[in-house]
C-alpha cells in the first residue's frame, strides 16, 4: 500500500519550506490530452507502479486510454477526472524535490492536492475521484445545465446579475482571475444572464462553455450527496503543509475541516482568485503547477504578475 506520511516523507522539509516558500498547484478537468503521463510511466518505476495500481482500483486500464486513446476517449467522465488526477498526483509523488510550503487545486485539482500533501492516501484519492466523476455524470443526466465564461467585468457585477435572474438557477461558479468569472446553472438562466451581462453590463465576452453540466452550482446537489457518503468513510490525516481549499480560499490543516470543505465543494464556487491571493499573502513567492496543460500558470500570472510561476 502506497501512502504519504506527514513530514517524515521529506528530508529537511521544514527548512526547505522556510527558505523557498513554494506553492504547488494542481489543475482541474479540461486540461487532459492524449499521451499525458506516458513518458512518466515509461521512465519511472515508481510512477509505473502507481499507474498500474490505479488501473486495478478503477477496474479498467485507464493508462491505455491516456497514452494511446483518442480525444473522445478522454472526454468520457469516468476517464477525464481520474486521468488528470493521476497525471498530477504521480508527478508530485515521484519528485524528490516536492517540498511544498502550501498546496491548492482548482476544482478536481483539490483532490490531487490532498493526496500530494498526505491528507488522503493515493488509493483513497483514486477511489474518491472515480466516485466523483460518476456522481457528477449522474447529476448532469438528472439536472441538465451548462456554464459560461464572463470576461472583463467585476465579480460583484456578475454576482448581482446572477441574483437578479428569475428564469432558473444561475450562480457564480469559478472565480478564476480578475475579470474572468464562470457562471453555472440552468441553460435558460445562463442564456438570460449572458444577455444582460453582454448587452447591459458591457461584458467583453459572455461565452457558453462546452461542458457536460452545471458544475459548482446547486444542480450538483445529487452528486454532492453521493460523494459525501464516500468521503465520510475515507480516512483524512493532517497534511504536510496547509491546503487552501476551494470553498473558502483559506488554509486548512485540520482533517475534520478539510473533510467538511471537500463535501461542500461540488455545490460551491471555486474561489481560485482568492486562494492565490491568500497564498501570496501567506508568503508564497513561487507557484509550481503539476499536471497537464498551462491553464493555472496563466491564471496565476493574471492574478499577480510579481510572483514566479513554473
Amino acid at each position: 500500500m502506497f501512502e504519504l506520511k506527514p513530514l517524515s516523507l521529506h528530508e529537511n522539509y521544514q527548512n526547505t519550506v522556510i527558505k523557498d516558500m513554494k506553492a504547488y498547484v494542481f489543475p482541474g478537468q479540461g486540461a487532459q490530452f492524449v499521451g499525458m503521463g506516458k513518458e512518466l510511466y515509461e521512465m519511472n518505476v515508481q510512477a509505473k507502479n502507481l499507474f498500474e495500481q490505479a488501473n486495478e482500483i478503477l477496474g479498467f486500464r485507464i493508462t491505455d486510454l491516456m497514452f494511446n486513446g483518442t480525444d473522445e476517449d478522454l472526454r468520457q467522465t469516468k476517464v477525464t477526472q481520474p486521468a488528470v488526477f493521476l497525471h498530477s498526483v504521480i508527478l508530485a509523488l515521484t519528485q524528490q524535490q516536492f517540498k511544498p510550503a502550501m498546496v491548492a487545486g482548482h476544482s478536481l485539482g483539490e483532490f490531487s492536492a490532498l493526496v500530494a500533501s498526505g491528507a488522503i492516501s493515493f488509493e483513497d484519492g483514486v477511489r474518491l475521484v472515480s466516485e466523483r466523476a460518476l456522481a457528477m455524470q449522474a447529476a448532469c443526466d438528472a439536472n441538465p445545465g451548462t456554464m459560461a465564461a464572463i470576461i472583463s467585468l467585476a465579480d460583484d457585477v456578475v454576482e448581482e446579475v446572477c441574483a437578479s435572474v428569475k428564469e432558473g438557477v444561475v450562480v457564480a461558479a469559478n472565480y478564476n482571475c480578475p475579470g474572468q468569472l464562470v457562471i453555472s446553472g440552468d441553460e435558460v438562466a445562463i442564456d438570460k444572464a449572458c444577455e444582460i451581462l453582454k448587452n447591459e453590463k458591457n461584458a467583453k465576452r459572455a461565452l457558453k462553455l462546452s461542458v457536460g453540466g452545471a458544475f459548482h452550482s446547486p444542480l450538483m446537489e445529487p452528486a454532492r450527496a453521493r460523494l459525501e457518503k464516500a468521503i465520510a468513510v475515507t480516512e483524512f490525516k493532517t497534511p504536510i503543509c496547509p491546503i487552501y481549499q476551494n470553498v473558502d480560499a483559506e488554509a486548512h490543516t485540520d482533517p475534520a475541516e478539510i473533510k467538511e470543505n471537500l463535501i461542500k465543494q461540488l455545490t460551491s464556487p471555486v474561489r481560485w482568485t482568492q486562494s492565490v491571493q491568500n497564498m501570496i499573502a501567506a508568503g508564497a513567492t513561487e507557484f509550481v503547477a503539476l499536471g497537464p496543460g498551462k491553464v493555472l500558470q496563466g491564471l496565476i500570472t493574471k492574478i499577480n504578475r510579481d510572483v514566479v510561476v513554473a
